[in-house]
């Protein structure tokens, strides 16, 4: 009763069945649904709540979302898709096998990735969505480009049966393991023919990067996104990291926004909703570059210029568990409208 309430009351939302983008917009408005995770809804509950939001991509980025990779259910995933006027992408989690987030007991990585294959073509995916790993990947007995190394062996081995297949893999900059100059090596190394990128803009900004710098070095490589705002600024140690809703951050994000509708014309713009309380990074700390050893001083200094334009943020509210998931559909909901706004505007 109460998911049919949440849908229904999403019903009623001032504008949210109006076009998703203006006549002649360059992208595809999108929701990953991570901004839903508390949820607890079926795969064909969330393909109904994106559709009375005007959503035109749905962003399956884990497994969990589409309640099990068995044909029946993909099928009518498919189905439910198609009546919305949807396109559906899919995805899963690390595919690096030294990595921390990588699950041993799935198989190994090329298994877990070809796995993937059979329940992409079902909805009708032209992609499957990955991750090396995180932020602890750039600090453990293995240095990050090891880890890079062993996600590209996993690529080419399985590269004929994903072409084969007509499909790519789009490998996100993940919860603070790759900046964008080491994700372009990936996909290089690895092939564009068969590799690219799922840009996230939130997640440069753990990295200790411009998210803008992220865009411009990793246009060219675009499959898909995730989209989220963030505010940076001063602390006595170093620099704080929170992200926000939509228009809420200090980082640029209609910028950017114009900016990947000009680069990336025709891909998925999704958003990824999560509102956090401020993450840390000390750099004036020298134990804290162990980790980016390699990261050069003038990008750095961008990262810098973005952090000197911040205010201290207050976290968010601690809210007990049902208005917390209240709190998390008014979060997306409420950058959704500003999304809409700006894309009418391009």
């Amino acid at each position: 009763m109460l998911r049919r309430t949440f849908l229904a009351a999403a019903a009623g939302t001032l504008a949210q069945g109006a076009p998703a983008t203006a006549p002649g917009a360059k992208v595809k408005l999108g929701v990953d649904l991570f901004s839903l995770r508390s949820q607890n809804w079926t795969p064909l509950e969330y393909l109904d709540y994106c559709a009375k939001w005007g959503v035109r991509v749905v962003h399956f980025s884990e497994i969990r979302f589409t309640g099990g990779l068995d044909d029946d259910n993909l099928k009518r995933v498919r189905e439910r898709a198609e009546e919305h006027g949807i396109q559906v992408e899919i995805g899963m989690r690390s595919i690096c096998p030294t990595s921390s987030m990588f699950d041993t007991k799935a198989g190994t990585a090329e298994e877990q990735l070809t796995r993937m294959i059979r329940p992409a073509r079902t909805v009708g995916s032209p992609i499957i969505r990955a991750v090396l790993g995180s932020a602890e990947d750039r600090r453990g007995k293995l240095p990050l480009e090891a880890h890079i190394e062993n996600t590209v062996k996993v690529l080419r081995n399985a590269r004929s049966q994903i072409m084969d297949a007509g499909l790519k893999v789009a490998v996100e900059n993940h919860a603070g393991d790759m900046q964008a100059r080491e994700l372009r090596m990936l996909i290089e190394e690895a092939g564009r023919d068969f590799v690219g990128a799922c840009l996230d803009s939130g997640n440069p900004l753990w990295t200790i990067e411009d998210p803008h710098l992220t865009l411009e070095t990793l246009a060219p490589y675009v499959l898909t996104s995730h989209v989220r705002d963030t505010s940076v600024w001063n602390t006595p140690q170093g620099a704080a990291v929170a992200w926000t809703r939509m228009g809420e951050g200090n980082v640029g994000i209609e910028e950017y926004v114009r900016a990947y509708a000009a680069k990336c014309a025709g891909r998925a713009l999704s958003l990824e909703i999560i509102v956090t309380g401020p993450r840390y990074y000390n750099y004036r700390d020298p134990g804290f570059w162990a980790a980016y050893s390699k990261t050069p001083a003038w990008e750095f200094a961008r990262f810098l210029a973005l952090v000197e334009k911040g205010a201290p943020r207050p976290a968010p509210p601690q809210l007990p568990k049902e208005a917390a998931v209240a709190r998390e559909r008014e979060d997306l909901e409420a950058s959704l409208r500003w999304t809409k706004d700006l894309l009418a505007r391009l």
